[in-house]
């Protein structure tokens, strides 16, 4: 029997690339991550060579081998510590979460080429950016520098901040959230925090804990939730 190629276009259309049959792809659980891999040892230190950032415990000493980042110098500024716990919506820690961080240099200045600002320079010795697993009881720790200010809409000055990251099982999408600073300057005026309700805005501001460090709990749902931002 002879078949005319002509006779299977309409049912070669119906197949998984036919847009009528398919809508949008559904977001995915993210994953598999491979520990060693992700957060890296040092990959919470963004200004020494410690090896906080990974969890060597979860795996062979043999497999531990990434390099430590190599600093070029010391960054500019004051240098702090940020630590917390993730917890879920039942109050019990997350031992199982990844925390990212991304934030400007002591000057307001994210390590971008895309900045126009002449007058505000790059710290050629800081990153901005790190991740950090979390601890059996839920904890994440970074060290860091304390962010300048950077642009807002119009003319403003933001509060200084950090932009936070949050990987965890359960999580189909990343959840974005900021960290502030209690009393630091530009709070009352910043034109995020504003978004937030008042009695919400506790969730985002970080309190000291002990000289230069602290401390945010991250609360994924339920009483106390973490405010997170749409990307």
């Amino acid at each position: 029997m002879t078949i005319d190629p002509a006779d299977l276009r309409p049912a070669a259309r119906l197949d998984n690339q036919d847009r009528s049959l398919f809508g949008q792809t559904p977001s995915q659980t993210v994953g598999p991550f491979f520990h060693y891999g992700l957060p890296w040892k040092g990959g919470a230190d963004l200004v020494g060579q410690s090896d906080m950032g990974g969890r060597p415990e979860l795996m062979p000493e043999e497999h531990y081998v990434l390099n430590l980042s190599a600093p070029t110098g010391a960054p500019i500024g004051e240098v702090i510590e940020i630590t917390g716990r993730v917890m879920d919506g039942q109050g019990a820690p997350v031992p199982d979460a990844m925390v990212e961080l991304w934030q400007a240099n002591a000057a307001g200045r994210y390590r971008s080429d895309e900045d126009p600002r002449a007058d505000v320079p790059i710290d050629p010795h800081f990153v901005g950016f790190g991740r950090a697993a979390t601890a059996e009881d839920g904890s994440y720790r970074f060290r860091t520098i304390m962010p300048g200010r950077v642009p807002g809409p119009g003319n403003s000055l933001q509060a200084p901040h950090i932009a936070l990251s949050i990987f965890a099982r359960g999580l189909i999408k990343r959840l974005a959230t900021r960290l502030y600073f209690e009393g630091a300057d530009g709070n009352d005026g910043d034109v995020v925090l504003a978004l937030v309700p008042p009695e919400r805005r506790n969730t985002l501001i970080a309190r000291p804990a002990a000289p230069g460090v602290w401390m945010l709990d991250l609360i994924l749902q339920g009483a106390g939730e973490t405010v997170f931002f749409d990307l």
